[in-house]
């Protein structure tokens, strides 16, 4: 299975670090939107979007890049992805923060396996006030998490290529 890992990680570190682990079990790179090949990508079993998330959506290069992306199934057959994040809030139940970016995937003719977030340090305002929330997070659970997560995917989709 090819994959690849497309990261917006921007204030502490704290996406990229996960993203890390993840690409370590899929056997995939991590870049940065504007590293993306697009040629390339088309020809990925899985690729993973991610970034932090700001005001209750994911970074705007992250979106800007995704809605940038061609429409539409690439030869008959839809292409796997998966999505993650990191917050320093959890998510919630009646406004998932990853629903937006899932949805527009699935335009962009994507179908989501799943699913991935965890909390992070967060230093946004008021959080700055009192040197940030969650300030040891990404922990290890966290990253072990982020393993087994992607280790799922990998038993799941591993039979796509």
């Amino acid at each position: 299975m090819k994959a690849i890992i497309v990261c917006t990680s921007v204030a502490h570190g704290n996406t990229k670090r996960i993203a890390d682990v993840m690409g370590q079990v899929l056997e995939a790179p991590v870049v940065a939107p504007e590293q993306v090949d697009i040629a390339e990508l088309s020809t990925c079993d899985l690729v993973g979007f991610g970034s932090g998330i700001f005001t209750g959506n994911f970074h705007p290069r992250l979106r800007q890049f995704v809605q940038s992306l061609p429409n539409g199934e690439q030869q008959g057959a839809q292409r796997k992805a998966f999505v993650f994040a990191s917050s320093g809030l959890p998510e919630v139940r009646f406004r998932p923060f990853t629903r937006p970016l899932v949805r527009l995937l699935d335009q962009k003719g994507f179908q989501t396996a799943d699913t991935f977030s965890c909390r992070g340090l967060d230093t946004w305002l008021p959080f700055k006030l009192v040197g940030g929330i969650n300030r040891a997070r990404p922990n290890a659970t966290d990253l072990d998490a982020a393993r087994t997560f992607a280790e799922g995917l990998r038993a799941r989709l591993g039979a796509v290529s």
